[in-house]
């Protein structure tokens, strides 16, 4: 699909998208990848097949963030703060509620430091592993600029509010084992293995109903902002969907010859 961007999926319907642009270190502005990530997420949400999606990135780093070049543009006195708003907006801020919408579940599979945007787009994602050696940082503050791709939206709902503005206003530079600790990721992997875990994690979420595994992710998302009745409303509408799914009928139809099948065993009860 792209040369920055590499999508590839296979056939239990897991895609890959690797970010490869080693001129910027996959920087997400100036580079065209926000651009290749929208084209791909619409073809995931268009042609219904994708089950997971899995996002890294080719070399040692997963993304280091926002250009230094795009900024020092941006610096230029043609381009007003109302330009600026303009271009978040219609930018990289696209990415962001493009993920959010996904119904698909997404892994971040983290292969080398994740800083600023890059490593808000690993928070963007439903899931996190990461590399041993990684590093990561919430780094805005200390080019003087804030979060503007969502990211103190997104941290606060992984690490709670305190350890969110601990990272998001010191800027500091953190392990990946401490983003185990923080549940920033869920399991770090040596360099080697990382697309092979990424690929087990997927192939235990893809092995499930596809429809039931975007209406959980959907219930999930849904949580973190409605009251409990109105998540209930939601919960019983599709439970209604799921009940009457072929794949539902076909679980319970297994469930229940294998207990028949225990019941007529010799020695059972």
């Amino acid at each position: 699909m792209s040369d920055i961007l590499h999508f590839e999926q296979d056939e239990h319907g897991i895609v890959t998208l690797t970010m490869d642009y080693p001129p910027t270190r996959n920087a997400l502005t100036g580079s065209g990848l926000v651009d290749a990530f929208l084209q791909a997420i619409h073809r995931i949400q268009t042609e219904h097949t994708a089950r997971v999606v899995i996002i890294t990135a080719s070399g040692s780093v997963f993304s280091s963030g926002g250009s230094i070049d795009e900024m020092e543009r941006q610096l230029r006195p043609e381009f007003s703060s109302a330009d600026l708003r303009h271009e978040y907006r219609e930018g990289i801020q696209r990415l962001p509620l493009a993920l959010y919408n996904l119904e698909v579940p997404t892994i971040a599979a983290i292969n080398g430091h994740a800083i600023g945007a890059g490593f808000d787009l690993a928070c963007m994602c439903d899931l996190r592993i990461a590399v041993e050696d990684a590093k990561m940082a919430e780094s805005f503050v200390k080019l003087g600029i804030i979060p503007g791709d969502g990211g103190a939206w997104f941290l606060p709902r992984l690490v709670g509010p305190a350890k969110a503005a601990e990272l998001a206003l010191t800027g500091d530079t953190f392990t990946a084992q401490q983003a185990l600790e923080w549940g920033i990721v869920s399991r770090l992997v040596p360099a080697a293995s990382l697309m092979q875990e990424a690929r087990a994690l997927a192939m235990r979420i893809a092995g499930n109903p596809p429809e039931s595994v975007r209406m959980a992710k959907r219930l999930l998302r849904d949580a973190q902002f409605s009251r409990l009745d109105s998540h209930l409303e939601l919960c019983a509408a599709f439970q209604a969907i799921a009940h009457k799914s072929p794949q539902h009928a076909e679980a319970v139809e297994a469930f229940m010859i294998a207990k028949r099948g225990r019941k007529s065993s010799p020695g059972s009860a």
